[in-house]
């Protein structure tokens, strides 16, 4: 799976029972396209208007490829880790052009994020745990924009605004779906369980496995 910059993901590994697995996560930087886009003089400057995320078909190629990465995943600690890894990062770059080539207007797509629906984005993603200056990033402002748009749009400051709605989405599952407290505060943003317990008691005055017990 190719996903594209600029988005916000999560990640859930659920292996088969008794069989091992491995999850690989490659990182493909800005600073690195564009190296391999002047290397080889690949035309950039269009902006990428496609699916956000790509299913990459199978072949051999990158089989062998994601097998030849697993001893620098295993040994991360080796001094040589870092400089092959780059090299491997441009490896599985130039594979999946070999795969794909209409992938290059998404892999050297190098226009800056436009402004998007801060509210719709907000209530979608709310729950993930990252710097308010993600969040403006990954809207297309800057820090500054980005809290002045949302004081506009939610008559609240970002950060009190995601504990507002954490909490209320909490109390939510814990009430409605019967969800236990240990169970959804990570998926919510928090950090510790603790935290929690303390942020949604200040909230709403009980902790939240008294609602569990009621």
């Amino acid at each position: 799976m190719l996903i594209q910059k600029n988005q916000l993901g999560e990640l859930t590994k659920t292996p088969l029972e008794d069989e091992y697995y491995q999850t690989i996560v490659i990182s493909l930087k800005e600073d690195l396209l564009r190296q391999i886009a002047l290397e080889e003089h690949i035309e950039v400057g269009q902006k990428y208007t496609g699916q956000p995320n790509i299913l990459i078909p199978r072949n051999d190629y990158l089989q062998a490829f994601f097998q030849s990465v697993i001893p620098y995943v295993s040994h991360p600690e080796e001094k040589i880790t870092h400089s092959m890894g780059m090299l491997k990062v441009k490896e599985a770059v130039y594979l999946l052009l070999n795969a794909m080539p209409q992938l290059k207007d998404f892999l050297f797509d190098f226009s800056e994020p436009y402004k998007i629906d801060l509210e719709r984005f907000m209530r979608s993603n709310f729950h993930y745990n990252v710097p308010i200056e993600k969040f403006a990033l990954l809207t297309g402002r800057s820090l500054a924009g980005f809290k002045r748009d949302f004081q506009k749009t939610f008559d609240m400051a970002p950060r009190q605004w995601l504990q507002d709605t954490r909490l209320t989405e909490a109390r939510y599952l814990i009430e409605k779906k019967n969800k236990k407290p240990s169970a959804i505060y990570l998926d919510l943003g928090f950090e510790s369980l603790s935290h929690f317990s303390h942020s949604f008691k200040k909230k709403f005055g009980k902790m939240p496995s008294e609602l569990n017990a009621i």
